[in-house]
């Protein structure tokens, strides 16, 4: 029998994940509350419209891969979520970008149930989650990690281990995502300054590319903002808007003064509230270029 994973979730990280677990051959149960997304991978040969009951039974895993807090709370726990139907035993992969309070409050609540729990939060983007070259941030115990170590690494040829403790998979990927913002709002800033000083702002992203200011998410987001290929978005404004805040929260409250960290949390703040949320992270640049 085909191993079989459920993925609740499968927006861009989500979806990457279940294209790249079907090709290995993985039996992938889907859940979505978006109709059409759930269609596109019955036609992928993903499972979908099962009961809970069959995932329960039937999956090694499941994958928790929604936006927030809130909807990780409601697959969770809600009135059909996860701890209604999964067996003791099952583990729960949770990929979100959420506080470290707020993942281990799930995990313990998930114990209760005899329920075990992996923090894996991601970083990469759509496409490398689906070609498995994704980071991946993982904390639980040790003897879990060995139990779905081979899961891991078929979802990701960068897993890091990064502690036994719940809640140090978060802290890793606001840092990450703190710095990442900096990087974003730092390269817009440059490439909106370049143009105003009558610079070829290709040219320019070339030269950075090959020099001291290159940043891989600095490139990837300015190339796509030169070449106007921001629609459909990679990734939504409000998810570093969120991601900033909560990495802000976790600064102040260890005491850390972070100053560039504030800077780009206001920038993408600002984005939101000029309509931006839906849009490309990478119109930051257009954000900037404005200012």
């Amino acid at each position: 029998m085909r191993k079989a994973v459920n993925i609740i979730g499968i927006g861009n990280m989500g979806g990457g994940m279940a294209l790249n677990l079907l090709a290995q051959g993985y039996a992938v149960q889907v859940h979505d509350v978006d109709a059409a997304k759930v269609h596109f991978f019955k036609q992928n040969r993903a499972l979908a419209g099962m009961e809970f009951a069959w995932s329960a039974i039937k999956s090694v895993v499941t994958i928790v891969c929604v936006v927030d807090h809130l909807q990780t709370q409601d697959v969770l726990f809600g009135k059909t979520g996860v701890a209604s139907w999964a067996s003791a035993g099952h583990t729960v992969m949770l990929c979100p970008t959420i506080s470290p309070d707020d993942v281990q409050s799930f995990a313990q609540r998930l114990a209760q149930h005899g329920i075990h729990t992996i923090e894996a939060p991601m970083s990469g983007g759509p496409a490398r989650a689906q070609d498995g070259s994704m980071s991946l941030m993982v904390a639980c115990h040790d003897a879990l990690f060995k139990q779905h170590e081979s899961l891991l690494h078929d979802l990701s040829n960068r897993v890091f281990h990064v502690s036994e403790r719940i809640g140090d998979g978060a802290r890793t990927k606001l840092v990450n995502n703190l710095l990442a913002a900096i990087n974003l709002t730092g390269a817009a800033e440059a490439i909106s300054m370049a143009q105003k000083l009558g610079l070829d702002t290709h040219k320019t992203l070339d030269v950075i590319e090959q020099s001291s200011g290159q940043s891989w998410i600095g490139s990837e987001r300015m190339r796509r903002a030169l070449a106007g290929q921001m629609h459909p978005p990679g990734a939504h404004m409000t998810l570093l808007a969120k991601d900033t805040q909560l990495a802000m929260q976790a600064a102040r409250a260890a005491g850390c003064a972070n100053p560039m960290g504030e800077v780009a949390t206001g920038l993408f703040a600002q984005a939101l509230t000029q309509g931006m949320g839906d849009f490309d992270d990478a119109q930051m640049l257009t954000l900037l270029k404005s200012l």
